[in-house]
C-alpha cells in the first residue's frame, strides 16, 4: 500500500486489515465466478474512505465456484497476521441471500460477550458488511452466493494472539473497523498526538472530548451530536494525554470510552493496552464487592470471557449503579493525575447496551459540548 505518514521524523507506511483482505478476495472470487475468467487485481472501498487496489493470488475457477487469496499487509505496523494469505471461496446458491462463513484457519466463537454469536466464525460485523456490500455490487440483486473465508496458516498464527483467551479457537479473527492499518510505533504515535494537541491549542482550543478509539468517536458524534472539531483520539495513552493536556493548558476534558478499556483507569491504569495491564474484571469485581454483591455473583464476573459478558451479568444482578460509580471514579483518578487543574468528566458505554454511566461533571460537559 503506497500511503505513508510521518511520525517522529520517520516515514511509516499504512497497511490493510484482514477484513479488507477477506473483502477483496470475496469480491475477486465473485467476479471470476460471474465472468468465468481470472483477474489480476481487485478494487474495494474501505470504511476509512480509501480505495484499495489489491493483487489477486492463488486463483481457482471450476464449475462449482471460484476462489483466490489476498496477502495481508500490515504496513510498518506488522502483527502476527502480517503476510498471511486470506482466501475466499464463492459459489452460487439457489436463493438471493449472501451467506458468509469461516473455514480452516478462521477462529470459532466459543464464549459469549463478543460482537458475533457463539458458534459463529470470528468474522467481525464491519468486515461482514464490507464483504456483503462489495459482493452484492458484483452479482447484483436476485442472486445468492455462499462465501467461505479461510486461512491455511490461521490456526498456527491464531494461537499466538489473544484469541485463545477470548474463547476464539481454531484460527485468527477477521477484523478491522476502518479497513486500514495505521502505523503504530508507540513513541512516534505519542509524539504525533502531542503535536496535534499543540496545533489545537494554537487555534485557541481549551476543551476536548477524548476518545480511545473509533467506537467512542462514533458515539460522541452520532449519539451525542458533538462537533468533530472537539474530538481527539488518544488510543491507549490516557495518562500521557492527560499530562500533555495539563502542560498545554487544556481546561476541560470529557472522556468517552468503552467500559472494556476505560474501566482500567478506575484502577489507576493509565496505559490501557492489554500488554501493559489488564485488570478489567478485577476492577469490576472489586467495585461490585463494595456494593455488596454475593460471592457467587463476584465469581461469575471474574470468570466472564469479556467485559461485554460481565456487563450483561451485572445488569441481571441488578447492580447497574456500579457503572455510574465507575464513571465517577475514572473522572476522580484523571483529576488527581492533573492535580485538579483540569475539569474532567466521563461517559462509559458498551457495544450492546450503549451508554452505561455518566458522572455529574460528564453530564455538565455533555450539555456544554452539545450546545456549541
Amino acid at each position: 500500500m503506497d500511503r505513508y505518514v510521518i511520525k517522529n521524523g520517520k516515514r511509516l507506511r499504512y497497511g490493510y486489515t484482514t477484513g479488507s483482505c477477506a473483502t477483496a478476495a470475496s469480491k475477486a472470487a465473485a467476479m471470476m465466478l460471474l465472468e468465468g475468467k481470472a483477474i489480476e487485481k481487485v478494487k474495494i472501498d474501505t470504511p476509512k474512505g480509501w480505495e484499495l487496489d489489491l493483487k489477486v493470488h492463488d486463483i481457482s475457477i471450476d464449475a462449482t465456484g471460484a476462489s483466490c487469496s489476498i496477502i495481508k499487509d500490515g504496513g510498518d505496523d506488522p502483527d502476527a497476521t502480517n503476510g498471511l494469505k486470506i482466501y475466499s471461496q464463492v459459489s452460487w446458491r439457489n436463493d438471493g441471500e449472501i451467506h458468509i462463513d469461516g473455514g480452516i484457519g478462521v477462529g470459532r466463537i466459543t464464549k459469549g460477550g463478543l460482537p458475533v454469536p457463539v458458534g459463529s466464525a470470528a468474522i467481525n460485523p464491519v468486515p461482514r458488511q464490507m464483504i456483503e456490500r462489495e459482493v452484492r455490487s458484483v452479482i447484483g440483486e436476485g442472486r445468492g452466493v455462499d462465501i467461505k473465508i479461510y486461512v491455511p496458516r490461521g490456526e498456527e498464527v491464531g494461537a499466538k494472539t489473544f484469541n485463545p483467551r477470548l474463547g476464539i479457537v481454531g484460527g485468527i479473527s477477521i477484523l478491522g473497523t476502518s479497513g486500514i492499518v495505521e502505523p503504530m510505533s508507540e513513541e512516534a504515535f505519542k509524539e504525533s498526538l502531542s503535536i496535534e494537541l499543540s496545533m489545537l491549542r494554537n487555534e485557541g482550543v481549551e476543551k476536548l472530548v477524548m476518545v480511545p478509539g473509533n467506537y467512542g468517536r462514533d458515539l460522541a458524534r452520532d449519539h451525542f451530536r458533538i462537533d468533530e472539531k472537539h474530538l481527539f483520539k488518544i488510543s491507549n495513552f490516557v495518562g500521557f494525554m492527560l499530562d500533555e493536556a495539563l502542560a498545554k493548558g487544556i481546561k476541560k476534558i470529557l472522556i468517552i470510552g468503552h467500559m472494556g478499556k476505560i474501566v482500567k483507569v478506575a484502577g489507576g491504569i493509565f496505559h490501557t493496552h492489554s500488554k501493559i495491564a489488564d485488570g478489567r474484571l478485577e476492577i469490576l469485581t472489586a467495585y461490585l464487592g463494595l456494593m455488596g454483591a454475593s460471592r457467587e455473583d463476584l465469581k461469575k464476573i471474574m470468570e466472564s470471557n469479556t467485559t461485554e459478558e460481565a456487563i450483561q451479568s451485572i445488569k441481571e444482578f441488578g447492580y447497574d449503579d456500579v457503572f455510574l460509580t465507575l464513571a465517577e471514579k475514572i473522572s476522580e483518578k484523571c483529576r488527581q493525575r492533573t492535580y485538579h487543574k483540569v475539569e474532567i468528566g466521563t461517559v462509559v458505554f458498551s457495544m450492546e447496551e450503549g451508554v452505561l454511566g455518566v458522572c455529574p461533571i460528564g453530564e455538565e460537559l455533555l450539555e456544554e459540548f452539545k450546545n456549541e
